[in-house]
């Protein structure tokens, strides 16, 4: 069975920043061979793709939406099967539940754009970000 937890939500004025972590456990092998990735969910809103990453022959494959380009980065640990979103000068319109997503399919991040990105198989529960202006 495979979980996928996050964490490091909370409350900031625009301008700030907040680390977000993502600890996922059980997939076969480790998440060095997944694709993994983090959404987002405004009230009212569809959900949206932030931030898609794989190590694809030892390197890192990501991807980020348009809207976060320059202010979010993703990291991912393979060791420790753990991966993180460091998000800078928030904004007001990244207010959100932010989900942590892994699939143990990594062709799923080999995508053009976030707009390509699809479903996962693997999701956590969310951490909710607040920016306030």
């Amino acid at each position: 069975q495979v979980s996928v937890v996050e964490s490091g939500g909370g409350t900031v004025q625009a301008g700030g920043s907040l680390r977000l972590s993502c600890w996922v456990h059980g997939l076969n092998p480790n998440i060095a061979s997944a694709c993994l990735a983090w959404f987002r969910q405004a009230p009212g809103k569809e959900r949206e793709g932030v931030a898609t990453t794989a190590t694809v022959f030892g390197l890192p494959v990501i991807h980020y939406a348009d809207d976060v380009k320059g202010r979010f980065t993703v990291s991912q640990y393979n060791n420790n099967n753990t991966l993180d979103l460091q998000m800078n000068n928030l904004k007001p319109e990244d207010t959100a539940m932010y989900y942590c997503a892994a699939d143990p399919a990594q062709k799923k991040c080999l995508i053009a754009t976030m707009k390509d990105v699809g479903d996962f198989a693997h999701w956590g529960r969310g951490t909710q970000v607040a920016v306030s202006s």
